[in-house]
């Protein structure tokens, strides 16, 4: 059986989607039984009328795989499902699928993932969200299982070039707001395989290109110096904010914000989420940092909550990480103080927190800044190797 819990497919994890899979032949629904003995948590739906010829082969084979037995047309089932499930794999013509979901299509954000399989599996069609909604990956994950063809035509992975629009998603990076309306006009050249520059001082170095080779009309950049001269349109990978002066840079770039910042927090059992939010605000802004590049908060576990933090990371959609006061004062800061050790039983907490929420395989990339009365903030930037 495979994990269906994650399941990494072409460089991008599956993760926990509902898939629906519908049958509406007999072999359609041998077809789709054999997913679901792959798949366990995928869903079948079948018309009523097959339930007594199945539940005779599952007695000989004591199979035992539930079906959702559906007695409305096909279509019906289809309008229901497409709102309710991740994914559906349509085991029948593409022709009728189509028209099935036509008056349910929204956008390629919302869309669920739609694969058409032929009624004797030779091939996998990925056919609606190719790219943002997973149906590439998915197809080639259903016809590994099914020793099928996967049917791909988006662009980018039909030349198997680099997905502008999904770069680093499997990492949790995400694409600066000043940027997104240069998606399209990137896709196209990597596409049609028109130079391009990458650059990038911070997240996943292999999340780049998954560790195969990169396309020949790609160049890396060692600097984004280098990267502004040459004029090309571009790819950037940073935690930074972007000087003003590199503007015109950014007017042919897609800027992508990986989650390679650690906040390291002291603060009081009373500090605010006003204050927390000033405060990581002062900070980011004056080292020239990305918000958008924290990958959690970090601080002292004292037993307790506090509100503030709470109620901070509930609005921000920043997790909290705690360590105890032994892991923190196991840690080398460069500003350890008598003071905090004397009412904290550590040296350091927001320094300490920040380099431990990194796993220690990071650097401090803002030293403790002080926000009196209750606060404290520090940065450190995760090092990937």
């Amino acid at each position: 059986m495979i994990d269906d819990d994650k399941v990494r497919v072409g460089g991008i994890m599956m993760d926990r989607k509902r898939v629906a899979i519908i049958a509406i032949t007999k072999h359609g629904i041998e077809i789709a039984c054999r997913l679901k003995d792959a798949m366990k948590g995928w869903d079948i739906y079948a018309p009523e009328k097959f339930r007594a010829s199945l539940a005779d082969k599952d007695k000989e084979k004591d199979k035992g795989i539930k079906v959702n037995w559906y007695s409305e047309p096909s279509a019906a089932l289809i309008a229901e499902l497409f709102n309710s499930y991740d994914a559906l794999i349509c085991i029948f013509s593409l022709g009728a699928v189509i028209r099935m979901i036509a008056p349910y299509i929204r956008d390629k954000r919302s869309d669920p993932a739609v694969l058409v399989i032929d009624d004797t599996a030779k091939f996998v069609i990925s056919a609606l969200s190719g790219h943002i909604g997973g149906a590439n990956a998915l197809a080639r994950l259903v016809a590994r299982i099914l020793n099928a063809t996967p049917v791909i035509t988006t662009a980018a992975d039909a030349n198997e070039t680099i997905a502008v629009d999904l770069l680093g998603s499997e990492f949790g990076w995400s694409i600066d707001k000043a940027t997104e309306h240069n998606i399209t006009m990137l896709s196209a050249s990597m596409v049609n395989e028109e130079p391009i520059g990458i650059y990038q001082d911070a997240g996943e170095h292999h999340g780049l290109w998954w560790g195969r080779e990169l396309p020949k009309n790609v160049r890396i950049f060692n600097s984004i110096d280098e990267l502004y001269a040459s004029g090309l349109k571009a790819l950037i990978i940073t935690d930074r904010l972007i000087d003003p002066s590199y503007n015109e840079l950014l007017a042919r770039a897609v800027l992508y914000r990986p989650r390679s910042l650690i906040v390291g927090l002291g603060l009081h059992w009373d500090t605010s989420s006003d204050e927390i939010a000033e405060g990581i605000e002062h900070t980011f802004r004056d080292a020239m940092l990305s918000i958008s590049s924290i990958r959690c908060i970090a601080t002292l576990e004292r037993g307790y909550e506090i509100i503030g933090l709470k109620e901070f990371s509930e609005h921000a959609k920043i997790p909290v990480e705690y360590y105890s006061k032994e892991q923190l004062a196991s840690i080398q800061v460069p500003n350890p103080s008598t003071l905090v050790e004397r009412y904290e039983g550590t040296p350091s907490v927001a320094e300490a927190a920040a380099l431990a929420g990194t796993k220690c395989k990071g650097e401090l990339v803002v030293q403790k800044r002080k926000f009196p009365p209750n606060l404290t903030v520090a940065v450190a930037r995760i090092r990937y190797v």
